[in-house]
């Protein structure tokens, strides 16, 4: 019994190590690119092990969005929920986010961003991974909205769902710029927005000091 666990250890500990790599590829040369032999050269371990760990293609993509799913959980909303929900914890969100891409969790910038750009056009399992990812940020951050809103935060007639599509524009278009330009100028200039756009929709600009005076 201690053999078996040990080789499962073993096992769980070079699938970890193999789906960091192949998130971190994906984010950069793109998860349509992504293979059982590209990651095998990347994370520099044989084709047969990567194989065995995965099967086909589509899987190690699959696991490959699962992964980087989990990191952007670990990276962005878990240090964001010490803060109590409504407005504190939006700015927490926005502020962890910019750091998230900024910082180069994933070496490309945001992972999603680039995954989307590959499937959003192709239908099956893997866009629809991609886009249920997408969506659970999005809706995250538009419940958190509901919640700054009902709990007198932000003002009665602020449209949480209109504010939440805004802010997914301002993070995106910050994080493809950097990517493109090697420039953090787009965080600036997303932070400066998003302040904005809180302050008109009545939230309080104490509040907001973190996300706005953050030098980037």
């Amino acid at each position: 019994m201690e053999q078996i666990d040990g080789r499962r250890q073993r096992g769980d500990a070079s699938r970890r190590v193999v789906l960091a790599s192949a998130a971190d590829l994906a984010s950069v040369e793109g998860l349509d690119g992504l293979s059982i032999g590209r990651l095998a050269a990347a994370a520099n371990v044989s084709k047969s092990g990567v194989a065995t760990l995965f099967g086909t293609k589509e899987r190690l993509q699959l696991a490959a969005v699962e992964a980087a799913r989990l990191r952007f959980v670990a990276t962005v909303l878990e240090p964001a929920r010490v803060e109590p929900r409504g407005i504190r914890r939006i700015v927490a969100l926005l502020d962890a986010w910019i750091a998230y891409s900024r910082d180069r969790v994933f070496p490309g910038g945001c992972f999603f961003a680039a995954a989307a750009a590959d499937f959003d056009s192709k239908p099956g399992a893997v866009r629809d991974a991609i886009a249920q990812a997408y969506e659970s940020w999005n809706d995250y951050v538009r419940v958190s909205l509901g919640y700054a809103v009902d709990q007198g935060e932000l003002a009665a007639d602020a449209d949480a769902a209109q504010l939440a599509f805004e802010f997914m524009a301002l993070l995106d278009a910050s994080n493809t710029r950097s990517v493109m330009t090697g420039s953090n100028e787009p965080y600036r200039l997303a932070r400066r927005a998003l302040v904005s756009r809180l302050l008109d929709a009545g939230a309080d600009a104490e509040v907001l000091r973190p996300l706005a005076e953050h030098v980037d």
